[in-house]
């Protein structure tokens, strides 16, 4: 799994104009993209490392603080644009194998106590921020 990650003051994503998900910060956003050979126990891992990111103000994280965190699925990070001027998809995961372990981070991080909003899977999403730092972090797992 493939993860952005900001630090926020605020986020939302909108779907035909309706909010979906929101927070205030201090807080995360996190975009999360899953390739072929991600399964339930990459999504707990990566959700631990959400949780625990010391990247917050004083260096704390989410579980130091209770900050929420924003998770929107993006099968574009496995984007490979290294050959020509066309990215192809090929280490993205499909929807069916994809979305189940996007929950899967969303349920885990959840059961560690923390507060999160989603975007919706498959959806033409339009993801509003303000970026604190600006701080922003690429994380695999």
């Amino acid at each position: 799994m493939r993860a952005v990650v900001q630090v926020v003051s605020e986020a939302s994503v909108s779907v035909d104009g309706e909010t979906v998900g929101e927070i205030l910060g201090p807080g995360l956003c996190v975009l999360v993209g899953v390739t072929h050979e991600d399964n339930p126990a990459t999504a707990e891992q990566l959700a631990r490392k959400l949780w625990t990111l010391r990247v917050l103000p004083d260096e704390r994280s989410c579980a130091d603080l209770g900050a929420p965190l924003l998770v929107i699925s993006q099968f574009t990070l496995y984007g490979d644009a290294r050959k020509g001027r066309r990215p192809t998809w090929n280490a993205a995961a499909p929807g069916p194998v994809a979305e189940p372990l996007v929950d899967e981070v969303v349920a885990r991080l959840r059961k560690l106590g923390a507060t999160v909003e989603t975007g919706r899977f498959g959806a033409a999403m339009r993801v509003a921020l303000v970026n604190e730092g600006p701080v922003t972090v690429l994380l695999e797992v």
